[in-house]
């Protein structure tokens, strides 16, 4: 829970007061207004609750308002957060009796928010698997303190007619615990019981049949449907990989508790924790060298496995089925054998289908049985995944169970919607001091994402009721984000992609004024209208100045350059004054001679500073996916080999502001495997950034370093920043709140746009940021 701006008039111990409490946060569909019931007629209060546009809105009136509101934020409902409470005091009203919940009152700007969706609760779990229950086995249990609220909701307020839940009416049981503020369904939304409730088209055990005979089930989820398999059957696994077009990207799991995943992961009690929380995300965990069985084609050569735990009913059911229909909650502890590939139901990179015909046309070619239901979603939502990265949860991608939790700025801001890049797509809306980043769009290079792209804007500008003064978006002018930013008819500010990532780590952790940082990346138009990557900026709100960044490697073919780490390496070796190796060592993936001579001629090999693309090289030099089937699988499978990484002395070169890594390309061949190679890169390249980063820092004066760009997803590098500066006494910003590829560039987009935004409003000049190249 964050809290924040709590005021109140004085001390409320005194007789006869009757106070107005105002409460922002994610309050709503949470049992907030049943815990404010409870509370006042445990210290015998009069008055009301209700929820409006700002959050909740009550009045309570006795002798012992002051224990009330110190219990009103001491036992806060499970899924609530809290960001402000404010108290006033009012009239009083005589012969007032009892304590009610008022009906919504809806009009006026938006100010409050949506919870994301959260897992079944343990009450609901102890209904699922008691027989005696009226609810035992129904896949869409569900109370005020679990179940679906982003994926399901229309429109603000929160309540059942704006959701998709609008279609079932209530029958008198559900209806009776619906409107009782004692019954923890207390205006549940989604409440619902076999006799009223969604239905699904095939029962749980018909599904685990399916499976069990190797064939791939569609089931439709909260945000969208999943393609599931049996993780121990190689044929199915390896047909999944094909008809969806998955390249080599891995697979997650889904396992029924932490024990059972213990059997194929390591698990220390902070992944655990971040495994069984209420958003149930994909948790990246190192594996065990003595995991049972699992097919070779889930994560390639790789050292991790992406685990998550059942979040839905109907998943619970599937273990619940596989375990023999056990009665109580006891079975849930132990370790079972179901093992389920889980990953999204969307053909060749599209979004996820979350209709139900759309589905059945979609996917026909893809799932041999589409299990759909009759309740709908509104909102497409990926699964979120995260890693432990130097303490801390760190997204990988932002989905399902996060969103929309906003992030808190250190001040309130402009409106803006920020529409991201081109990769990895997300978008960002700002709302006073909070800017709402949206979930995991994925990559514009077709129409149905792009359609995706538009939808989730429509959306999150609709359910948060912002009317936006600016939109932000890429300085690339061919994104079509770009594009679709300059078609709204809003005052258009184009953001610097590296000064966006770095924006991003500053705005969650919220520092103004000037700082440094490091975008460590694939692909960003510069300023100059180059390839830029590997950069050191000095970031002051709307500015940014570029005082450093990598030396230049030439990419052979240019974009193609990221999926074949090998013409990378060759353009190593050519600075290396070795391009005799080039054809020994890569004729078999490609033209290597031809290749050699677009080098030393430069034709159709632009100059490149990506940090992404000098990981390229040395997996191309290390022989390591010379070539990918996506970008970023070899520096992945790179980083899997690294065990104990030590640098290199002297491996790298410091001039003018330039850091050159070439000396640590040209020692990788001395290693004595790729291992050795991994730990040798790993090793130099972090402590030759430090070097590269601390005399700029001391210069100036500054005590802490924001790091950002998709190399930061490498957990190895990330900790080895995050640890090395700290010994050298500067604190590391990490990417938390948002992924630190691009998927966190709306945040950053939009965080620069309304600085900039407001600036100009202050000073009535011009409407844009500055970028200054040093």
């Amino acid at each position: 829970m964050a809290q924040s701006e709590d005021r109140h008039d004085e001390d409320w111990h005194d007789k006869d007061r009757r106070i107005r409490v105002r409460v922002r946060g994610q309050v709503q569909g949470v049992g907030f207004r049943p815990r404010v019931f409870t509370l006042a007629c445990r210290f015998g209060l009069t008055g009301w609750v209700l929820n409006d546009a700002e959050g909740v809105l009550l009045e309570v009136q006795g002798t012992l308002a002051g224990d009330f509101l110190a219990a009103l934020t001491a036992e806060v409902p499970p899924l609530a957060r809290i960001d402000a409470i404010v108290s006033e005091h009012v009239p009083l009203l005589p012969g007032e009796n009892g304590f009610e919940i008022r009906h919504s009152r809806t009009g006026g700007g938006m100010a409050t928010g949506i919870g994301p969706d959260a897992t079944v609760c343990p009450d609901c779990l102890a209904e699922l698997f008691d027989p005696a229950d009226r609810r035992y086995r129904y896949a869409f249990l569900n109370c005020t303190h679990c179940g679906p609220r982003y994926t399901i909701t229309r429109r603000l307020p929160y309540d059942r007619q704006q959701t998709s839940m609008a279609g079932f009416p209530l029958c008198p049981t559900c209806a009776a615990e619906y409107g009782d503020p004692a019954d923890r369904r207390f205006h549940a939304q989604p409440t619902a019981c076999p006799d009223c409730g969604p239905r699904l088209s095939h029962p749980p055990e018909e599904i685990l049949v399916h499976i069990s005979a190797g064939r791939i089930v569609a089931i439709k989820g909260l945000g969208g449907f999943h393609l599931a398999v049996d993780a121990g059957n190689g044929d199915a696994v390896e047909r999944l990989r094909r008809v969806k077009q998955r390249n080599g990207k891995p697979f997650a799991l889904m396992v029924a508790n932490a024990r059972s995943a213990a059997r194929f992961v390591h698990l220390d009690a902070d992944e655990r924790r971040l495994l069984e929380s209420a958003a149930r995300p994909v948790v990246l965990l190192r594996r065990r060298a003595d995991t049972p069985p699992l097919a070779p084609a889930i994560a390639p050569d790789l050292a991790w496995l992406g685990v998550m735990l059942p979040y839905t009913p109907l998943h619970y059911l599937l273990f619940h089925e596989a375990a023999g229909r056990p009665s109580g909650t006891g079975w849930l502890d132990e370790a079972l054998d179901l093992t389920l590939v889980m990953t999204s139901a969307n053909p060749g990179g599209e979004p996820l289908a979350i209709d139900n015909d759309e589905a059945h046309r979609r996917l026909a070619g893809i799932a041999d049985v589409v299990v759909d239901h009759d309740r709908d979603i509104v909102v497409r939502a990926d699964d979120s995944v995260v890693r432990m990265v130097a303490g801390a949860p760190a997204f990988l991608r932002r989905g399902r169970g996060f969103v929309p939790v906003p992030v808190r700025l250190p001040r309130a801001v402009p409106p803006v919607l920020a529409v991201g890049g081109h990769l990895k797509s997300t978008v960002c809306v700002t709302r006073g001091s909070e800017a709402f980043l949206s979930q995991h769009i994925g990559d514009l290079d077709n129409a149905a994402t792009v359609d995706f792209l538009e939808e989730t804007v429509g959306h999150l500008l609709h359910v948060l009721g912002v009317e936006p003064v600016a939109v932000a978006h890429d300085l690339h002018p061919d994104f079509h984000s770009t594009r679709f930013a300059e078609r709204l008819g809003l005052p258009t500010v184009p953001v610097q992609h590296h000064h966006a990532h770095v924006a991003a780590v500053l705005a969650e952790h919220g520092v103004e004024g000037p700082a440094l940082g490091l975008a460590l990346d694939g692909f960003g138009l510069g300023s100059d209208g180059g390839s830029w990557g590997g950069e050191m900026l000095l970031v002051d709100g709307p500015v940014a100045q570029r005082i450093g960044h990598l030396a230049p490697l030439a990419q052979p073919g240019g974009d193609a350059a990221a999926r074949q780490p090998w013409r990378m390496a060759a353009a190593a070796l050519v600075r290396l004054n070795r391009a005799d190796e080039i054809a020994v060592r890569f004729n078999r993936f490609g033209p290597a001679d031809g290749v050699r001579r677009m080098i030393e001629r430069g034709i159709n090999c632009p100059l490149t500073t990506s940090c992404g693309r000098w990981f390229d090289a040395a997996c191309g030099l290390l022989g390591i996916r010379p070539t990918a089937g996506f970008e970023g699988e070899a520096p992945m499978v790179l980083e899997s080999l690294v065990r104990h990484p030590r640098a290199v002395v002297g491996a790298w070169r410091i001039d003018g502001g330039v850091l050159d890594l070439l000396p640590l390309l040209d020692a990788l061949p001395t290693a004595s495997d790729a291992a050795e190679g991994a730990d040798l890169f790993h090793g130099t390249l972090t402590a030759a950034l430090i070097d590269w980063t601390l005399p700029v820092l001391r210069e100036r004066g500054l005590q802490r370093v924001a790091l950002s760009g998709g190399c930061l997803m490498n957990g190895v590098l990330a900790e080895g920043l995050a640890s090395g500066f700290a010994a050298a006494g500067i604190e590391a910003l990490l990417p938390r709140q948002a992924p630190a590829n691009d998927g966190g560039l709306s945040l950053g987009q939009a965080w620069v746009a309304a600085s900039s935004v407001r600036e100009t409003l202050q000073k009535s000049g011009r409407n844009g940021i500055v970028f200054r190249a040093e």
